[in-house]
């Protein structure tokens, strides 16, 4: 056993430092521009997929909002009420036998760690550990891919039972090139349930290009008067991070090209809109002190499609309560 220590203890570090990668890894991804904010008790389910956004839309990673019994998406008939932790579930269940193995091996001078002292039994329970924890970890991305993908094509066969609601003539737009294609169509009960009017429409078109302006200048004030106090905590930390690598955002000639109610619903008194647009801008990071472009073109306008989702309180306007990525066509 002395002979494999160190071969061991060589994997147990890598392990440890490939999983280290990994969790920085969902920490930029969490922390990126395309999924923060609330949708009320639709946090945590996929907004109706639209002609604007054809793609179920990227998952919301950092709410506030709490995954209670009413937001969690519905388990699987097998699975257990069975609570995870550092040795609850599966890896629980085989790092408890391992253990208890090695423990009786090294109590009786053979076996798992038996020539190579409680060192020995400390280095391949990490490593046992490390090991199951990764399996885990893979396991479980692997399921939510299916489950996401299953999400998508249910969400498509529901669009194609009947035309989604448009947004008429948000941005200016002429979506079909004539008159009747341009027309208002009547949203289904099920997508609108709340009744958007064409000034809902014109205020999320403001909205977006208010958001974007104040984005780039960093006017606090401005965001905290059209965003949710949680959007805007998102927004002040992606900011902070803008400032700390030395590094400014820059958003200009921001213009909606196509937009699409995905739905719109009541909960008691507030009312919530998800909202898919489709619009292009001069997108560019500057560095702070040089104003050197870092990336981006500052004279080629790029085209973003996202889900955004709008909330409004008895007695006030619509503000910014959530900003979904819009997930990639298959």
């Amino acid at each position: 056993m002395r002979r494999y220590g160190k071969f061991l203890g060589i994997l147990a570090i890598g392990l440890a430092t490939m999983l280290t990668f990994a969790d920085l890894a969902e920490a930029r991804r969490a922390g990126s521009f395309g999924g923060f904010g609330s949708r009320g008790t639709r946090t945590y389910s996929a907004p109706p997929v639209t002609r604007t956004a054809p793609a179920t839309a990227s998952p919301i990673e950092r709410s506030m909002t709490p995954q209670s019994q009413a937001t969690r998406p519905a388990a699987a008939p097998n699975q257990t009420g069975r609570t995870g932790g550092l040795f609850g579930g599966l890896a629980g269940g085989l790092m408890g036998g391992l253990l208890m193995g090695g423990l009786f091996g090294m109590l009786m001078g053979t076996g798992f760690g038996g020539g190579f002292g409680f060192l020995g039994l400390l280095l391949q329970g990490v490593l046992i550990f490390l090991a199951i924890r990764f399996a885990m970890r893979m396991f479980g991305n692997n399921q939510t891919a299916y489950s996401g993908a299953g999400a998508g094509s249910s969400a498509r066969s529901n669009v194609a039972s009947g035309p989604g609601f448009h947004i008429p003539r948000m941005g200016g737009v002429d979506f079909g090139g004539s008159s009747a294609s341009a027309a208002p169509r009547t949203p289904s009960a099920s997508a609108d349930e709340i009744g958007i009017s064409q000034a809902d429409l014109d205020r999320f078109d403001g909205l977006l290009k208010e958001m974007q302006t104040a984005y780039m200048a960093e006017d606090y004030s401005a965001l905290r008067r059209i965003t949710t106090p949680e959007a805007m905590s998102y927004l002040a930390e992606e900011l902070s991070e803008n400032a700390t690598k030395g590094v400014k955002n820059e958003v200009r000639d921001v213009r909606l090209l196509q937009g699409d109610v995905a739905e719109a619903w009541r909960e008691g008194h507030v009312d919530y809109a998800t909202v898919a647009m489709r619009y292009e801008s001069i997108d560019v990071l500057r560095d702070r002190a040089t104003g050197k472009v870092v990336s981006g073109d500052p004279d080629t306008l790029t085209e973003s499609t996202e889900i955004w989702t709008f909330v409004r309180r008895p007695g006030t306007d619509w503000q910014i309560s959530a900003i979904q990525a819009a997930g990639a066509a298959e």
